[in-house]
C-alpha cells in the first residue's frame, strides 16, 4: 500500500535544488503532494527534529515516493528517470548523457553549493559579493561547455537533467543581481526553456508557499 501513494516533496519554494525536482516531477507528468519546509522562518524548519527524521543532513529537497525517502537532488532526478523513463531526460547516446551529468556537476558542486543560503550566512556581510563571485566564475566555465554542448537546450535539442539544474542557477544569479551578459549561450537556453510550461508551472513565484508579494 505505501507504494502506491502520492508522492511527497518537501520542498521550498526559493530552494534551487528543489526546483530541480519539481521541473523533472512536471516533465514526468507525476502528480504529487507538497510539504513546504521554510529554510528561514523559525531560525530555519529544516533544523528540525521532525525534518532531521525525513532528511538527517537538514536539507530540501527531499521526495517520498514508492515507499522509500530520497535526498540530494540528481538522486531524486535519477531515481525518476530510472521508474519512469519517459519522457527522457538523459539521452541514450553515452557521450551525451556524460555531457549532461557533467553539466549537472558543474552547477551542482562547482557552482550552487558555494552560494547556498548556509554559506551566505557563515560570510556575513559580503555575502552579495561572495554570490555574484562564486556564480560568476562557474558561468564563465559554463558559458564554453555550452557553446560546445548546446542546439536549442544544453545538449543538443531535447531537454535533459542538465536544463533542470541551468533554469534554477540562473534565477539565482537574477536573485544576487549577477551580469549576465557575458554568457549569451546560457541566456539563450535559459530563455528557451523558461517558455515550456513545466518550468513555468515549478517556478519559485508559483508555489503553495511563496509569499504574496512575490507570486506570478
Amino acid at each position: 500500500m505505501e507504494a502506491s501513494k502520492k508522492p511527497v516533496l518537501y520542498s521550498y519554494f526559493r530552494s534551487s535544488c528543489s526546483w530541480r525536482v519539481r521541473i523533472a516531477l512536471a516533465l514526468k507528468g507525476i502528480a504529487y503532494d507538497q510539504t513546504p519546509v521554510n529554510l528561514v522562518k523559525d531560525g530555519g524548519q529544516q533544523l528540525s527534529p521532525e525534518f532531521c527524521s525525513v532528511n538527517p543532513m537538514q536539507q530540501v529537497p527531499a521526495l517520498k515516493i514508492d515507499g522509500v525517502t530520497l535526498s540530494q537532488s540528481l538522486a531524486i532526478i535519477e531515481y525518476l528517470e530510472e521508474t519512469r523513463p519517459n519522457p527522457r531526460i538523459l539521452p541514450q547516446d553515452a557521450k551525451k548523457r556524460a555531457q549532461v551529468r557533467m553539466i549537472c556537476d558543474v552547477i551542482a558542486s562547482g557552482i550552487q553549493p558555494l552560494q547556498n543560503l548556509t554559506i551566505l550566512q557563515k560570510v556575513g556581510e559580503k555575502k552579495l559579493e561572495w554570490a555574484q563571485d562564486c556564480i560568476s566564475q562557474g558561468f564563465k566555465a559554463l558559458e564554453r561547455i555550452l557553446q560546445e554542448t548546446s542546439g536549442r537546450y544544453c545538449v543538443g535539442d531535447e531537454v535533459s537533467m542538465a536544463d533542470l539544474c541551468l533554469v534554477p542557477q540562473v534565477y539565482n544569479a537574477e536573485r544576487y543581481k549577477v551580469d549576465l551578459a557575458p554568457y549569451p549561450t546560457l541566456r539563450r537556453i535559459n530563455k528557451a526553456l523558461l517558455e515550456l510550461e513545466e518550468f513555468q508551472t515549478s517556478h519559485p513565484s508559483r508555489q503553495p508557499d511563496t509569499p504574496p508579494e512575490l507570486r506570478a
